[in-house]
């Protein structure tokens, strides 16, 4: 009888488990449908927050305003990521008398995986982590049931001028990343291994496809949106003091950096499917 009684309570706890995974799930659907619906009520009423947290994401502020914010640290991730992505091709098709072709390799990889992953990578652990604080920070000290009873929403004014404003900041900041792993690989290719700088261009430009920078500005963009709708979820809903605000950003920069590995993956096998949209030619 003691072991029925053990394996029906195991069997429930993973039921209530399981019903609250579900709950969670429910609740983080409807919170990112308010936060999206509002954008609109956001932009109107909160243009001047919206520019406010553009100004912050991009530059930062305070003593990360130093070193220039999420815009240094995203093109630094890059501008090495690139010069990775040429050591390791100018090396690897070397070994088959290719190496000629690094500029291709660079322009291919570049576009479609690294500079949208990295990019992603970058906004998670800066923008991201941040918002989290933040609206953790507000919700524990009261801040935010503060402004519910001023008659302010806290979603349109916290939350969807957040999401605005990293859809704004994510155009400068990727354009500013995918060309900094250009001149990354370019360095790295004909300054270090001392490939002709012809050779470079004329492989780099062939390959180079417009409709693949497309993508990969359309792939940082819903980046972005999801990065920030995570962040500002786990921020908003934080409790437990100081010590909830630092479990809600860890768990917000584990669930975003998931999002980034799983939007590049849909969005490349949306875009290129199995042909990969690629002949290789010229």
């Amino acid at each position: 009888m003691a072991v029925l009684t053990g394996r029906f309570n195991r069997t429930a706890r993973r039921l209530g488990r399981a019903s609250n995974s579900v709950d969670g799930i429910g609740d983080q659907a409807l919170f990112y449908a308010r936060a999206l619906g509002s954008v609109p009520r956001a932009v109107m009423h909160y243009p001047k927050e919206t520019v406010r947290l553009v100004a912050e994401i991009s530059m930062g502020t305070g003593a990360l305003a130093v070193i220039g914010g999420t815009v240094v640290i995203v093109g630094f991730l890059t501008l090495f990521t690139g010069g990775i992505i040429a050591v390791q091709g100018f090396s690897s098709l070397g070994n088959i008398g290719v190496e000629a072709l690094t500029g291709f390799f660079a322009a291919f990889i570049n576009v479609r995986i690294a500079a949208p992953t990295i990019a992603g990578i970058g906004l998670a652990a800066t923008i991201g982590a941040g918002s989290t604080a933040q609206l953790g920070a507000m919700r524990v000290s009261e801040e935010i049931d503060a402004l519910e009873t001023m008659a302010i929403p806290s979603i349109p004014y916290l939350v969807s001028t957040r999401v605005m404003a990293g859809m704004i900041a994510i155009v400068p900041l990727y354009s500013l990343a995918v060309i900094a792993s250009f001149i990354a690989s370019r360095f790295a290719t004909v300054v270090l291994y001392g490939q002709s700088a012809g050779v470079y261009d004329h492989y780099f430009s062939t390959f180079l496809m417009p409709t693949d920078i497309l993508w990969s500005f359309v792939q940082a963009i819903v980046m972005a949106i999801a990065v920030m709708l995570i962040h500002t979820y786990y921020g908003f809903n934080a409790g437990g003091g100081p010590v909830g605000v630092g479990v809600a950003v860890g768990n917000a920069v584990r669930a975003s950096l998931i999002a980034v590995v799983t939007v590049t993956l849909l969005i490349s096998l949306a875009v290129y499917g199995t042909s990969g949209n690629f002949n290789l030619s010229g």
